[in-house]
């Protein structure tokens, strides 16, 4: 059996990692099964692919499409005509893709439109509610075609069964974004700017912020860091940022001398700060899992989230977008007042092994 496994954003490639892990441990075992590792090249650079190839231990990739930036309907086309061509020289039995990037959303339907071949979601069935956000439109285009679907909750299970999707179809089988997790937890490497800051633990905040609505407007910008800053009370705040942000901050009428901007980090690197904050603020939905499992405390600034989980079972809030939510929350926090959470259940580190395993007895794999 040939199995296809896409990957193009920095997201996909921790989630598809222990996949990858797990089919070669059945190849070890001599079930005749094979995988071609398919990078869309839809993030190019060497911090959001490289590192983490390397890092998590992903073998390279059998074809990289080289799609590259563009608009969205650019960078679809791109990924689609690159899949469909390889499919054609020679097509898959599964194609699995994983999360809610570009690269999920063009795969799966070059896949069903080249010889109809069958489609796994990893992640499928979660949902923001938000159509204003790409990858929003993602999820619902690729469940709409998805043959099976692997989910991470009952949340998601019922939001497929609500579009009609029949039971034998959904397998509740956890995270696989925490399989990494696990994993590497005793890997986790401090970065060059714990000794740069003289960072403490538990001393000091993360910041993530990459979402249009919050860093493009540079009045949005203002008042949210304005807020974070004069509520963190002098409490150092480091800030992987994106270059394109970093020159918004500088045009911005704020004290920054608290915030210890950084460049993207391996992950790795990046997760050893988030084990070791107060709290992490952040606009990502990916990162909200990880503070759950590591039980740090979050804040996420957005309306809405599409792992509701983190915030009913974990250690997340949702603030929304208006930065009079943010003093509240820091003094809840500091006043050690913040939800200790739980981790969801499935997310145990062994999710990429249940998806395997329903793989070879879906196809009968002998």
């Amino acid at each position: 059996m040939l199995i296809d496994i896409i990957a193009g954003a920095r997201p996909n490639f921790i989630k598809i990692a222990p996949i990858t892990h797990a089919i070669m441990a059945k190849q070890n075992e001599g079930v005749p099964i094979e995988f071609r590792l398919v990078h869309t090249g839809q993030h190019y650079d060497k911090k959001m692919s490289h590192d983490f190839f390397e890092q998590l231990n992903i073998p390279t990739p059998h074809y990289n499409l080289e799609a590259g930036s563009g608009t969205q309907a650019e960078q679809t086309g791109k990924i689609m005509v690159g899949y469909e061509k390889l499919l054609m020289e020679r097509p898959c039995d599964l194609c699995i893709v994983v999360g809610d990037v570009t690269s999920t959303m063009a795969c799966s339907i070059a896949a069903k439109k080249v010889n109809n071949i069958k489609v796994a979601h990893v992640e499928g069935g979660i949902r923001s509610g938000d159509w204003t956000m790409p990858e929003e439109i993602n999820r619902i285009v690729t469940d709409a075609i998805t043959d099976y679907f692997f989910t991470t909750s009952e949340t998601a299970n019922a939001n497929l069964r609500k579009t009609g999707v029949a039971d034998d179809r959904i397998f509740f089988v956890g995270n696989t974004m925490i399989d990494t997790l696990f994993k590497q937890l005793p890997r986790l490497t401090k970065p060059p700017i714990w000794d740069s800051a003289a960072l403490k633990d538990k001393e000091y905040l993360v910041l993530t912020l990459h979402r249009p609505a919050n860093v493009d407007d540079k009045d949005k910008l203002e008042a949210l860091l304005g807020q974070i800053i004069e509520s963190a009370n002098g409490m150092a705040i480091v800030f992987p940022v994106h270059p394109r942000t970093a020159k918004m901050l500088s045009s911005l009428n704020l004290d920054l001398s608290t915030i210890h901007l950084a460049e993207p980090m391996p992950y790795l690197e990046f997760n050893y700060l988030v084990q070791h904050a107060k709290a992490v603020v952040t606009d990502s939905g990916g990162i909200t899992e990880e503070t759950t499992v590591m039980r740090v405390p979050c804040m996420t600034l957005r309306d809405n989230t599409e792992r509701p989980e983190t915030c009913t079972v974990g250690t997340n809030e949702l603030l929304g977008t208006n930065p009079d939510a943010i003093a509240p929350a820091f003094k809840k926090l500091f006043a050690g007042e913040w939800k200790k959470g739980a981790i969801p259940e499935m997310w145990d580190g062994k999710t990429a092994e249940r998806i395997v395993n329903q793989i070879i007895q879906l196809f009968n794999i002998k």
